[in-house]
C-alpha cells in the first residue's frame, strides 16, 4: 500500500489593527521630523561622495574603474548625476514656464510646464525605491512557445543529489576536497547525459550528442573526430569582484569540471591539448586551476585556461579580428562607436559547452546559459581596445537586458544566443547548480526551496532556451531570491529567442549578418506549479519542455511513494514502479533478537509487519503490525532498521515472515 502524503502549512498574522488606529500626538509629530530631518540629505550627500571618489580615482588611471570599491561606487554615483539632472533641468522648464505664462504666451508655457513634469516623472518612476514589482511571468503556465531543440526536443535533465555536497557553511570552503564528493559528483554528470539523450552508457550518451551536432550542423552523422577542438565557457564573473573562491562566493565547482574533462579524455578520447576553459572578461583563480593542472593525467595539465590576462600559466585572451559581433540594435556599442569581437580559442574550437552558475543577478535577474556569452566579448575601436579590461568587457550590453526593462524589448543576449560562433555551435549546456547563490558577488546559500539545505543540482540539455526556463521557474520560487527576481523582463530574453524568427520586440536578429532572420532558438513555458513542476511534454503534450525527472527532485513520475532523488540514489528507475528504493537490505539474528534494515524515503511513514511461517516453509498471508511507525530523518534516500525483540525465540516453530509497509 502506498501513501501520498503532502505537508501543509498553516500562516497566521498578527493583527495590526491595534498598530492602524494608534496615532501620534501633534507634538511627537513634530519631534519625530526634528530627529530625522538630516535623512532627507543622506541619499545625495552619498551620492555626491560616490561621484568624487570615482572621478578621483578613475580619471589619472582608467583600469581602475574595474576595482571593486569603483564598481560599487558607480551605480550609487550615476543614480545621483540622474536625480540631479532631473531637479535641475525640471526646475529650469517649470520657471520658463512661469515666464511665458506672466507674458501671455500660454502655449509655450504650456509646453515647457509639460517638459517639467516629462522630466521629474520619469525621473521618480525609475528612482524610487519599490518601483518595480516582484516578476510575474505574462505568459500563462504551461503555454510554450518556440520550437524544442534537441535528440528529444526541449528536454531538460535535472539531477539532485545531496550526499554530493557536504560543507557544514562554516569551516573551510565549499570547494574544498570533503565538502564536494567527486565521484558523487561524477555520478550526477553521468546520470544526466545518459538521461539526456536515453543511452544505457556513457560513450553512447556522447556518441549520441556528437552525431546529432553533427547531423544539424551539415557536418553528416560522424561523432566527434580526433583534432577536433572543444571550448568550454565558465562564469567566472565573482571574480572581478575579488578573491571570490576564498570567500566562499558563487564560483564553477572545480569538480564538476574535473568530471566534464574526465568524460572528455576518458570516454570520447579528446586529447588534452585540443580542450580549453575560458573567460576572457575575468581571471581563472587558484583551485580551479590548480585542480585541474595538477591532475597527474597528463591530458589534464594540457588544458588551456584563457583569461583575461597573461600570467601564471594562464593565457591572456585574443580577439579574432576575422570575427565580428554584431548586435541588432545598433546603439549597442560604448564611446567612439566600437566593434565587438570574439576571442580566438571560441572561433578555432569546433564544439561549444555552455556551463552557467544556479544564481540570481542583480541587475539581470536571472544568470544562465544566455548570459554566460557575456564573457566572451571584446570592444575595439580603430587600433585601440575600448578602454576597459583590455577591451574584454559586457559593460556595453548592459543597459539592453535589464530586468527592469519592458517585455517585448530588445535584448542583446538573444544576438549572442543566436551567433554561429557562440550558442550556434554549442554541443552540451550545462547549469551548475551544486552550491546555489542569489548574486554574483554573494557567498552561496542554502536554498529554502530545497528544505534549506544546498542545492546540490546538475541540469543539462540541448536547448539553451528551455534550460533557462527551468532556471528561472527554480530561481522565482526561492524565497532569498526575491530581492533580484523582481522587474517585468527577467524572461524578455527568452521570449525573444524562442520567437527569434518573429519576436515581440520585431527585432531583425542577424547576429551572422547572413541577411536572414534567426529562427526559434528554443522552446520557452513555465510549469504548472512549484509543487508538481510539470511542463507541457510531462503532461502528455507534443511541444514545449519535457523535465525529467518528471517533477524534479521531489516529484514521484511513478507514482511509487517514493521521490525522484531517492530513487535516483538508489539507482532505480523513477519512472517504472516496479523499481523501488523501499527494500530489505538485511535480516540478521542477534541473540533472540531479529534485526531488520530496509531502505526507503527520508519523512515517510513506515511500519515493520510479520505473518506467521510454518514448518513446511509456507506462511500465512495474513500480516499485522509488528512495530511503531517508522519516520526516517531526510528527505531522500535513508537507511533504517527495527529490532524485534524475541523474534528468534523458539525458532523455527515461531518462524516469521517479515516485511515493510509504506502507509499508515
Amino acid at each position: 500500500m502506498k501513501n501520498h502524503m503532502k505537508p501543509s502549512t498553516n500562516l497566521s498574522s498578527e493583527n495590526d489593527e491595534n498598530a492602524a488606529t494608534t496615532r501620534l500626538k501633534p507634538e511627537r509629530r513634530v519631534e519625530q521630523r526634528r530627529r530625522w530631518r538630516w535623512a532627507s540629505w543622506a541619499l545625495p550627500f552619498v551620492g555626491l561622495v560616490s561621484v568624487l571618489w570615482f572621478l578621483i580615482r578613475v580619471i589619472p588611471k582608467p583600469s581602475r574603474a574595474t576595482y571593486p570599491c569603483q564598481r560599487a561606487a558607480f551605480p550609487v554615483a550615476s543614480a545621483f548625476v540622474v536625480w540631479l539632472s532631473g531637479i535641475v533641468v525640471s526646475t529650469l522648464a517649470y520657471r520658463k514656464a512661469r515666464r511665458l505664462a506672466v507674458q501671455g504666451r500660454y502655449l509655450a508655457a504650456g509646453l515647457f510646464a509639460a517638459v517639467a513634469v516629462a522630466v521629474a516623472t520619469t525621473y521618480w518612476s525609475t528612482t524610487v525605491p519599490g518601483a518595480r514589482a516582484d516578476f510575474v511571468p505574462i505568459d500563462p503556465i504551461n503555454s510554450p512557445m518556440g520550437v524544442g531543440k534537441g535528440i528529444y526536443p526541449g528536454r531538460v535533465v535535472w539531477v539532485h543529489d545531496p550526499t554530493a555536497t557536504k560543507w557544514n557553511g562554516v569551516t573551510g570552503h565549499w570547494w574544498d576536497e570533503q565538502n564536494l564528493d567527486q565521484q558523487a559528483v561524477d555520478k550526477m554528470l553521468s546520470h544526466a547525459l545518459r538521461t539526456l539523450t536515453a543511452e544505457q552508457n556513457d560513450p553512447a550518451a556522447w556518441n549520441a550528442l556528437f552525431r546529432y551536432y553533427n547531423r544539424t550542423h551539415g557536418a553528416g552523422d560522424v561523432g566527434y573526430r580526433p583534432g577536433e577542438k572543444i571550448a568550454i565557457k565558465i562564469n567566472l564573473n565573482a571574480e572581478g569582484y575579488g578573491a571570490a573562491y576564498s570567500s566562499n562566493g558563487r564560483m564553477p565547482s572545480p569538480q564538476l569540471i574535473q568530471s566534464i574533462l574526465g568524460q572528455l579524455f576518458n570516454t570520447v578520447q579528446v586529447s588534452g591539448s585540443n580542450v580549453t576553459i575560458y573567460d576572457a572578461s575575468r581571471a581563472i583563480a587558484d583551485p580551479l586551476y590548480n585542480r585541474i593542472h595538477t591532475n597527474a593525467n597528463p591530458n589534464f595539465q594540457r588544458v588551456r585556461f584563457v583569461a583575461n590576462t597573461t600570467g601564471n600559466g594562464r593565457i591572456g585572451a585574443v580577439a579574432d579580428l576575422t570575427n565580428r559581433l554584431h548586435f541588432a540594435n545598433s546603439s549597442v556599442a560604448p564611446a567612439n562607436h566600437a566593434t565587438a569581437y570574439l576571442p580566438t580559442c571560441v572561433t578555432e574550437a569546433t564544439y561549444l559547452i555552455d556551463l552557467a552558475p544556479l544564481s540570481a543577478h542583480s541587475m539581470f535577474g536571472v544568470t544562465a546559459c544566455g548570459k554566460n556569452w557575456f564573457g566572451s566579448v571584446c570592444w575595439r575601436t580603430n587600433a585601440n581596445y575600448f578602454p576597459w579590461n583590455g577591451g574584454w568587457t559586457p559593460s556595453p550590453l548592459h543597459n539592453f537586458g535589464l530586468r527592469s526593462n519592458p517585455m517585448n524589448s530588445y535584448n542583446p543576449i538573444v544576438d549572442l544566443m543566436g551567433h554561429p560562433q557562440l550558442g550556434g555551435k554549442t554541443l552540451l549546456f550545462l547549469v551548475d547548480g551544486l552550491y546555489g547563490s542569489d548574486n554574483a558577488i554573494t557567498t552561496v546559500l542554502r536554498y529554502r526551496s530545497f528544505g534549506t539545505n544546498w542545492t546540490a543540482s546538475v541540469l543539462a540539455s540541448q536547448d539553451a532556451v528551455a534550460i533557462d526556463s527551468v532556471v528561472v521557474d527554480i530561481l522565482r520560487n526561492e524565497p532569498l531570491m526575491a530581492s533580484n527576481i523582481t522587474g517585468q523582463g527577467v524572461d524578455n530574453y527568452l521570449h525573444e529567442a524562442a520567437q527569434a524568427g518573429s519576436p515581440p520586440s520585431g527585432t531583425f536578429y542577424d547576429p551572422g549578418v547572413t541577411g536572414t532572420r534567426l529562427t526559434s532558438l528554443g522552446v520557452h513555458e513555465h510549469w504548472n506549479n512549484a509543487t508538481n513542476r510539470l511542463y507541457s511534454r510531462n503532461l502528455g503534450r507534443s511541444e514545449g519542455i519535457e523535465l525529467l525527472p518528471a517533477g524534479g527532485p521531489n516529484g514521484d513520475a511513478d507514482g511509487d511513494g517514493m521521490n525522484n532523488t531517492a530513487e535516483y540514489q538508489a539507482s532505480t528507475d523513477p519512472m517504472d514502479p516496479n523499481s523501488t528504493p523501499l527494500r530489505s537490505t538485511a535480516i540478521s539474528r542477534q541473540g533472540n533478537d531479529i534485526l531488520i534494515t530496509w531502505t526507503t524515503q527520508g519523512g515517510t511513514t513506515n511500519r515493520v509487519q510479520a505473518a506467521p511461517g510454518f514448518t513446511s516453509g509456507s506462511g500465512s498471508s495474513t500480516f499485522t503490525n509488528l512495530s511503531p511507525v517508522v519516520v526516517p530523518r531526510g528527505s531522500y534516500l535513508a537507511s533504517t532498521n527495527y529490532l524485534d525483540v524475541g523474534g528468534a525465540t523458539n525458532m523455527p516453530a515461531n518462524s516469521k515472515y517479515y516485511r515493510v509497509r509504506v502507509g499508515p
